[in-house]
This record gives structure tokens, sequence and C-alpha cells, in this order.
């Protein structure tokens, strides 16, 4: 009975220990959030330029790109065969509403966003599609240190009619 109650003692002991030592662990740094964030800004920012040239460094080799119900492969593979002849067919890629939440775990991250695109069309710039989007993607840091995209999913819609 007294190895239960020793055994018991020590299990509590344990356990608010590591409670606590849980509750003293610095939160992921908001300098890593950021360094996660500016990525995902990177690579809105070479889509709204309707150019992927030096996007690829934004991805780990073996990425994985998903976009709606499809597998693209990795990202070298999708920005050669969909994603840069789909540029060049647009005059315009803008987005709006733009909201990121990032959740660092080092040595990953994990993103969602949200957002409007608009995409005007070169053979009809004057009728806009317009989508509503949400990402999510999951980064790792690589050995040097610079987070990179490991996976990432995108999926759109026509937005609901505000009421």
């Amino acid at each position: 009975m007294k190895t239960f109650a020793a055994f018991a003692v020590l299990a509590t002991v344990l356990g608010l220990n590591s409670t606590i030592a849980r509750a003293q662990a610095p939160a992921a740094s908001s300098a890593e959030e950021a360094a996660v964030k500016n990525v995902l800004r990177q690579y809105q920012e070479a889509v709204e330029k309707l150019d992927t040239t030096g996007t690829s460094r934004l991805f780990l080799a073996n990425s994985q790109v998903f976009e709606s119900s499809g597998v693209e492969g990795n990202y070298n593979h999708y920005a050669a065969h969909h994603l840069a002849p789909e540029l060049g067919e647009f005059s315009a890629f803008t987005f709006s509403d733009y909201k990121a939440t990032v959740q660092v775990d080092s040595p990953y991250a994990f993103a969602t966003e949200t957002y409007t695109y608009t995409i005007k069309l070169k053979k009809d710039a004057k009728t806009p599609i317009v989508r509503r989007g949400v990402a999510t993607s999951v980064l790792r840091k690589n050995a040097a240190g610079q987070w990179q995209i490991l996976s990432t999913h995108t999926s759109a819609r026509t937005p609901r009619p505000k009421k």
C-alpha cells in the first residue's frame, strides 16, 4: 500500500511538473510567425505579378500541391505545367480580404489563409472572375533555418451573395 501511495504522489508531482513546464515553455515567437507569413506573402506577390520566377525557393523539393480536388505533384511540376501557363492567360490577379493564421511547432508551421481573389483574363478583361478562397499549408524549417512550404492545399468557390 505504501508503494502505491508513493507512486501516486510521484505521478501527481511529475504530472504537475510537466504541466508547469508546458505553461512556462515559450510560445512560438512572433518572429517565427512573421517569417512564415513572409514566405506566404512572397508567393502571393509572385502570383499577383503573374510571374513564378524564383518561387521554387519557397517550396521544399519534395513539396506537394493540392488544388481543389486535384493532386498537382510537387511545386516545380505544378508551376511548370499548371500555374505558369494559367498565369499567362491572365491580365491581372489580385487578392483582397486576406487573413492568415499561423501556428508554429518547430520545425513545422501550419498556416490557414482566407482571401478573395479577382482574375482578369487577357481575352475578356471586362468580365472579372471573383472567387472566395482558402489555403492550408504546412511549412518546414530547412537546415539553413529558412521556412519552406512542404504542402499546400487551395480551394475556391464563387462568393455567396451578401444579404
